[in-house]
């Protein structure tokens, strides 16, 4: 799939959508950060957006879209944490049916929230199911219409948005850094990159425990991996998405992994 697939005008449509629902969060510097690297770092306070993470602005977006018909069907999300917590507060602002596969061992911090937010959670062993499969074949069962946490083109359109405010807030920058699991971030802000700020060069970071993204990029195809050990339990995905990884591989300039030490 061409990476215009998805467009910069879906980011801006998705900012409209997401308009006083979704944070405006601030952007901040760091007087040691900027000595220590020789740069002048902005960092994205994503963590005070609305169930703290940008996936809140790919989830309402998406849920958002939905037809009559999708609304009272209600909607099914797999995810480690945050996805989960985006679909289910989103849903639940939306007054939509929500219903989340999660890993029985994610941070119970997570589930906790994820049904305080109104799901329902289903637990699952990530090591030995399959999750897309649990997720698929609930929707059919059910009538529920499946959001994935990154391969979806609204939930990528809405993470952009991020990259968007950040440029607006910042100007250009040189380079611009985001996380890497699934590449639904990484995908959105390499769009808005190109838009608006097309010098700067969007690189991805992921664990060195899970360097399908790294291995997918730079072999030039979808690497799939058993799922890795790491700490960082938002990024412990097997692969890249069919959506993601044509945006990626045309638009990111490098990926690189950090060690859990």
């Amino acid at each position: 799939m061409d990476q215009t697939a998805i467009t910069w005008d879906d980011v801006v449509a998705a900012s409209r959508r997401i308009e006083g629902v979704a944070h405006r969060t601030p952007v901040v510097t760091s007087t040691t950060a900027n000595e220590r690297t020789g740069a002048r770092l902005h960092f994205k306070c994503e963590n005070l957006q609305r169930m703290g993470a940008f996936k809140f602005r790919g989830a309402y977006n998406a849920i958002a879209r939905f037809t009559p018909e999708q609304r009272a069907g209600g909607v099914i999300a797999y995810s480690s944490g945050n996805h989960a917590q985006a679909i289910a507060l989103s849903a639940t602002l939306l007054g939509i049916r929500p219903v989340i596969v999660m890993p029985e061992d994610a941070p119970a911090v997570k589930i906790e929230a994820t049904r305080g937010y109104g799901g329902e959670v289903i637990l699952y062993d990530r090591y030995t199911q399959d999750r897309e499969e649990i997720g698929q074949r609930l929707a059919r069962e059910r009538g529920l219409t499946l959001i994935p946490p990154y391969d979806h083109p609204d939930v990528i359109a809405g993470q952009g948005t991020a990259a968007k405010e950040l440029f607006e807030q910042t100007g250009p920058l040189d380079v611009l850094v985001t996380p890497l699991g699934g590449g639904g971030l990484l995908s959105g802000s390499a769009l808005a990159a190109r838009a608006l700020s097309p010098g700067c060069a969007v690189i991805g970071v992921e664990p060195e425990a899970g360097n399908d993204g790294q291995r997918s990029f730079r072999g030039g195809e979808i690497v799939h991996i058993e799922t890795p050990k790491t700490i960082a339990d938002g990024a412990q995905t097997q692969h890249l998405g069919n959506h993601t990884f044509p945006i990626i591989r045309n638009l990111a300039a490098d990926i690189v992994t950090v060690s859990d030490a």
